[in-house]
């Protein structure tokens, strides 16, 4: 690697492909779901070790909820294992949690892991990872915009004081800064309701790899396609 080679701060994944990687597998998709789980975890510990200081991936999305019930539940299954996991691995790792998305929907007992995981790591002063569960971009939208209304409507603030700085502290990502680069596997090229606000100047990445299969190499090769591309003002390509 070139010792110039340029560590986006912020990479967002789409982690795509874990049914498919499943079926080409003979395997049921519970199966691909928790290698994913895996897969996952690497990645987290591949991004600290190369310096990227934010790592934001797409774990269940709104639009997830109507997968067939036996999915829905397994997946639940997942979150509150790998909820456990991931606590001792953040420790491990001075990894820094953070979940976005409407969790109220979440049975009790998952909503407490989640707030757990916050609360144990948020002193923590290496990665920051971001974990979209029960997230979509247009329902971030629309609840931050409700905040700010009501917010506006008990006085609290002017109008003339909103403009794109101030309407980001309402989103789930505040404080946050937005993705440089994002990565999609499968071969799917969308967004598929995924920061719609904040992935405005970020270079998009995809791969036909099933997310099981990603790995420090794709990474790499990620990180070599964002150094490739010419970018001024913060984040904006150049002509």
């Amino acid at each position: 690697m070139a010792e110039d080679r340029k560590i986006p701060n912020h990479v967002a994944i789409i982690l795509d492909g874990n049914g498919r990687w499943a079926k080409a597998h003979n395997k049921p998709r519970n199966f691909g779901h928790a290698e994913g789980c895996k897969a996952v975890e690497q990645t987290v510990e591949d991004a600290a070790r190369i310096g990227i200081k934010y790592l934001t991936v797409y774990g269940f999305s709104t639009e997830n909820w109507k997968r067939s019930q036996e999915e829905v539940g397994a997946l639940m299954k997942l979150f509150r294992y790998y909820a456990k996991r991931l606590l001792k691995i953040a420790k491990a790792n001075n990894v820094r949690v953070k979940m976005i998305g409407e969790r109220s929907r979440f049975e009790e007992d998952l909503i407490v892991a989640i707030n757990r995981l916050e609360d144990e790591t948020k002193d923590n002063t290496g990665l920051t990872f971001v974990i979209a569960v029960n997230y979509g971009s247009r329902d971030e939208i629309v609840r931050g915009t409700k905040k700010m209304l009501t917010d506006y409507k008990n006085g609290k603030f002017a109008l003339d004081e909103v403009d794109e700085s101030f309407f980001e502290s309402y989103l789930d990502t505040a404080g946050i800064p937005d993705p440089d680069l994002l990565i999609r596997t499968s071969g799917e090229q969308r967004l598929s309701n995924y920061l719609l606000w904040q992935l405005a100047y970020a270079e998009f990445y995809f791969t036909d790899i099933y997310w099981p299969d990603f790995n420090k190499q794709e990474l790499d090769k990620a990180i070599d396609y964002y150094n490739n591309r010419e970018r001024r003002f913060g984040g904006r390509l150049s002509n």
